[in-house]
């Protein structure tokens, strides 16, 4: 056994705001229809800014690397409420220089106006839900913006921030590989060092999974992700992690703290956090209805609704289920010190072995990676390592 070293003083902070003008058909995230009694933001604020407290009760001497506000549409919210919250986690932990500050944000949502205000509050990176830059496609997949506001919401970021990245959603229904490589072209085009491409994946609970919709099938599926590596690496923006391409150095600097296992705090309705203290990681989700997370809060001073240890083998399974997302792959170092054994010791030698042998994994003294062909297949290669 190794000893667990603890964790970086670094903390990533994540901000969760539920809601957006509609709910759309293929999102299974806590989000919910704005409705007019939840325009005034005070009371979210001001529970937001009470969650923040009891956290860095918790976690005293240790500092914010990334905050990242998600949802949902966090470009709803009036700035003076995200410049509150980045103040109160100035104050209560203290940013670190060059802190990565993300604000998601969709087209029917940027003004120019208002994204200057946003750079003022503190955002210094904006990530931009443009999905598809096709009209009936956004039409189909429930966007309430068209390709024309796109590209507009996408010039006032340039305008805005130094950097930016936006989301796309490819083997759409009735997509073909033709439209989807001319299509990937135009994107790739619009990139300034940084895009998020994601495979249409259908989620129980959605209104796609629901009425029926299906999605590419396996081998469709494969052809598209394949594509989509060839065109984004002859562009300089390489997969970084499966569905996130970058210039180097402009990787999402809060994401890579997830997938590398670092510390990071949720707050809001439905948020999820990871801490560590004393060698032990603790997992814990908020409550996920906004209004019973908002009561709470105001009762209790938190919106938590359940904490747990996790066993040194749930700790062992995120971090492959996550690491091996990367391209990187699982630092040997940093799984010792995180889970206190050889990475070695807890896969399953003989199909590692396989794997190698077969072009989909390989392993030297740094890492362990699964390879652009093992991505094709990364649950079936988890299913096989994990012993």
């Amino acid at each position: 056994m190794i000893p667990v070293v603890e964790q970086s003083k670094s903390l990533a902070l994540y901000i969760h705001w539920p809601w957006c003008l509609s709910k759309c058909p293929y999102c299974d995230f806590n989000s919910h229809a704005l409705s007019p009694d939840l325009q005034d933001q005070s009371t979210y604020r001001r529970s937001i800014l009470t969650d923040l407290k009891h956290f860095a009760d918790q976690t005293k001497n240790r500092s914010i690397s990334s905050i990242f506000f998600g949802g949902g549409t966090p470009s709803l919210m009036d700035p003076s409420t995200v410049a509150a919250i980045i103040e109160a986690a100035d104050v209560q932990w203290g940013l670190e220089e060059n802190c990565e500050i993300t604000l998601e944000a969709n087209p029917t949502s940027i003004e120019a106006a208002k994204f200057r205000n946003f750079r003022d509050a503190g955002i210094n990176r904006t990530s931009v839900g443009i999905q598809a830059l096709n009209d009936d496609d956004l039409q189909y997949l429930g966007r309430e913006h068209s390709v024309e506001e796109a590209l507009i919401a996408l010039d006032i970021a340039a305008a805005t921030f130094d950097r930016y990245t936006f989301d796309i959603i490819y083997a759409r229904p009735n997509q073909g590989l033709a439209e989807w490589h001319d299509e990937l072209e135009q994107v790739l085009k619009l990139t300034n060092g940084h895009v998020s491409l994601y495979q249409l994946t259908i989620e129980p609970g959605t209104t796609f999974f629901r009425t029926g919709v299906v999605e590419a099938n396996p081998d469709l599926g494969a052809d598209f992700f394949q594509l989509t590596s060839e065109l984004t690496n002859e562009a300089g923006l390489p997969a970084y992690e499966i569905s996130n391409h970058a210039k180097i150095g402009q990787e999402s600097r809060h994401n890579l703290n997830y997938w590398q296992g670092g510390d990071y705090l949720g707050i809001g309705p439905g948020a999820h956090g990871r801490l560590t203290h004393d060698g032990k990681t603790s997992a814990y989700h908020q409550i996920a209805n906004p209004l019973r997370w908002q009561n709470q809060v105001a009762a209790q001073g938190h919106g938590v609704a359940k904490t747990r240890v996790l066993s040194g083998q749930d700790r062992i399974e995120e971090r492959i289920l996550a690491g091996l997302r990367l391209s990187k792959g699982i630092s040997r170092v940093d799984f010792a010190q995180q889970t206190g054994q050889d990475i070695l010791t807890v896969v399953n030698a003989e199909d590692l072995a396989m794997l190698q042998d077969e072009g989909l994994a390989e392993l030297n003294k740094t890492h362990l990676k699964v390879t652009t062909k093992g991505r094709l297949v990364l649950s079936a290669i988890i299913e096989k390592l994990l012993v």
